[in-house]
């Protein structure tokens, strides 16, 4: 039997996750005989005890059906990263895109409150300071510190950041796509992600719910902008093995794949 998961304590309240395999009174064909009748993005609420907004919820589709093990990263896919800037929170996004597939594979998060940039851009270039990134556009007359405009500054702090394109319901249409189509992978290891994403729902007027959505943000702002400046692994980083497997046109680190320059 597997353990109950306790989630964090807040004010004396906890919540318990419990999965159907805690329930010892349920047979396997009664568990098969539910898991038909249940619409898939409800199947690992009901199933694993894991907590989602059913028919508020933007994205309405199972969180395994989007999640895959840590991989890998071929060092000629392409990367970048998105930031979404804030004093209570800050947070970020990595994605690495297997062009061949057409598939995204979000592979690190990065979320953390009432930080100076300096702490923030240090934890970006340290993922690989060759990445390019797209930011919350809003962070061109944005101030965390001194009145100071947040693009400017991390681009001061060694980022190679633009404005992204923050379109909410079109951003948020082209994730779901994705997700529908396979297109979209989070690594396991994401856990600041999930949380998010469980609890990414719509209000009763229909508008997105603005609290705990950082790196949902994120993920729009990845998908919507940061593929188009989203680079390869510098050749010089590569190892014999990845050297040996590459072939023309799959490199796209802006040099040229034959002098490096």
């Amino acid at each position: 039997m597997s353990t109950p998961y306790l989630g964090t304590v807040t004010d004396g309240r906890y919540c318990v996750m419990a999965s159907w395999d805690d329930v010892p009174h349920l047979l396997e064909a009664e568990k098969k005989a539910l898991w038909e009748t249940l619409p898939p993005y409800q199947r690992d609420a009901r199933t694993k005890g894991i907590p989602q907004l059913g028919s508020g919820a933007i994205f309405p589709i199972s969180e395994s059906s989007i999640t895959e093990d840590d991989l890998p990263i071929p060092p000629y896919w392409p990367r970048c990263y998105a930031m979404d800037v804030g004093w209570n929170f800050t947070a970020a996004l990595w994605m690495a895109w297997d062009r061949e597939s057409d598939c995204i594979h979000v592979y690190s998060a990065y979320k953390r409150e009432q930080a100076e940039p300096i702490i923030h851009a240090a934890a970006v270039r340290a993922r690989g300071w060759w990445i390019p990134g797209v930011i919350d556009p809003a962070s061109r007359g944005r101030s965390q510190v001194d009145g100071q405009q947040l693009i400017k500054l991390y681009r001061e702090l060694g980022l190679d950041i633009s404005p992204a394109d923050n379109s909410v319901e079109s951003g948020i249409f082209t994730c779901w796509q994705r997700m529908n189509t396979g297109r979209l992978k989070i690594f396991q290891s994401c856990a600041q992600f999930f949380e998010e994403f469980r609890l990414y729902r719509r209000d009763e007027k229909g508008k997105v719910v603005k609290k705990g959505d950082h790196l949902m943000d994120c993920l729009r702002y990845g998908v919507m902008s940061g593929l188009k400046r989203s680079l390869s692994t510098p050749m010089e980083n590569w190892d014999e093995e990845a050297r040996s497997r590459t072939w023309e046109g799959q490199v796209d680190h802006g040099r040229n794949s034959v002098t490096g320059y």
